[in-house]
């Protein structure tokens, strides 16, 4: 009986209609810029902007308006994590070594910035797969298609939004939902 009703749910409604099981960034363990294991756990209860990042991009000054923002809600339980990756026409050649210096010496960055990773294609980082396939996130699919792409998560690790590149780390639709 039970397999019957089934059916004729998933009949009736139809299979895209039933609601998809989210995940969780609380279950990656990924490495950092200095090699050490980062566990996604440690970020329960913390709101946190993901961003593909990269040192010869022109949108490369956004990283002031990531640390300054980082800087303003840090104590509010907000996180941003930076990761570095070289998909956009060669924008970050750099080793994790010369990525952490250009960070540190150009932008005075404090946040947590990862390994250099892939962000899309063959190599994409299991991170990012989750973040752009609604069938892991349970949210919606996307593409990254730039650098500084951000990835807006709740304190839960559910992806809650994709905002564009271009829109700026303190764009109001940000600190509104930071502050929220």
């Amino acid at each position: 009986m039970r397999v019957v009703c089934l059916f004729v749910a998933l009949a009736t409604f139809g299979y895209s209609q039933l609601p998809v099981m989210k995940g969780s960034i609380h279950s990656f363990t990924v490495e950092d810029i200095n090699g050490d294991l980062f566990d996604f756990s440690s970020l329960k209860g913390k709101k946190v902007m993901i961003v593909n990042t990269a040192s010869k991009c022109g949108l490369t000054p956004q990283y002031k308006k990531l640390e300054a923002l980082y800087q303003q809600y840090k104590n509010q339980n907000f996180v941003v994590i930076g990761f570095p990756a070289n998909n956009f026409i060669w924008q970050e050649p750099g080793t994790n070594e010369e990525i952490k210096v250009f960070c540190d010496k150009n932008y005075g960055v404090s946040f947590p910035i990862m390994a250099k990773i892939s962000v899309k294609g063959r190599k994409q980082h299991p991170l990012y797969e989750f973040l752009t396939q609604k069938d892991k996130n349970g949210v919606k699919s996307s593409s990254v298609k730039w650098n500084f792409q951000k990835y807006l998560i709740d304190e839960n690790g559910m992806l809650v939004d994709v905002i564009s590149s271009r829109t700026q780390p303190d764009d109001v639709k940000i600190t509104t939902w930071i502050k929220s």
